[in-house]
């Protein structure tokens, strides 16, 4: 966390403004005004090649190439697809899932768009719950985070619930843990990282059972 950080945020108008501290960070509630930064970081530096050249530095590699998906939430729903359909399973068949769930009107609109499309009829089934309710957004650091609160949930049989998120939109009409945690056995867990341009990773994680 730093000025630069917060002001580039501060910008883009995605930090949250609320000076309830109860009421600042709340994943898909109808209030919801932009995120809260949490601490972590990962950094890349960006250097066009024949300046890098010039300066004699070690160039580690080079982008050659650069692809976004759709920000409607199509992109963000192939992901998930791909993650079940690896794993061999059916949407039907994942208990819960950690949502990027950033509190910003558009990140939480169209992700629940995209659990919809990829879920159809299971999506009112799964439970989802955003972990940036209780420590923000941790920015690089939220993808391996929220991976290990899926692991827990599956080792604990306990699915937190998405602190401070009281009431949803019309449109937000998923089960977003609103209210208490639930205590019940965890055998897949999907972790969606949705990032700024379409990036969308989704990790699909199962439960260990010895043959």
């Amino acid at each position: 966390i730093c000025p630069i950080g917060i002001a580039g945020f501060s910008s883009l108008t995605a930090l949250s403004t609320s000076e309830d501290p109860l009421r600042a960070s709340i994943p898909f509630d109808k209030d919801r005004g932009g995120f809260v930064m949490g601490e972590g970081a990962g950094v890349v530096v960006l250097e066009e090649l024949e300046h890098a050249k010039k300066r004699n530095a070690n160039i580690l590699a080079e982008v050659v190439g650069y692809g976004a998906t759709a920000e409607d939430g199509s992109g963000a729903a192939k992901a998930m697809e791909l993650a079940m359909e690896e794993g061999g399973i059916k949407p039907s068949q994942v208990d819960y899932i950690n949502a990027h769930g950033t509190g910003t009107h558009h990140n939480d609109l169209f992700e629940t768009r995209a659990i919809k499309l990829a879920f159809k009829d299971a999506a009112k089934d799964v439970k989802i719950n955003s972990t940036k309710s209780m420590v923000g957004h941790l920015l690089g650091a939220a993808g391996a985070v929220e991976f290990i609160v899926c692991v827990k949930s599956i080792l604990d049989g306990f699915i937190h619930q998405t602190v401070g998120t009281t009431e949803t939109d019309e449109e937000l009409d998923l089960n977003y843990m609103i209210g208490a945690p639930s205590k019940q056995e965890v055998r897949y867990a999907m972790s969606n990282s949705l990032g700024f341009g379409g990036h969308n990773g989704t990790l699909l994680v199962k439960k260990y059972e010895e043959d």
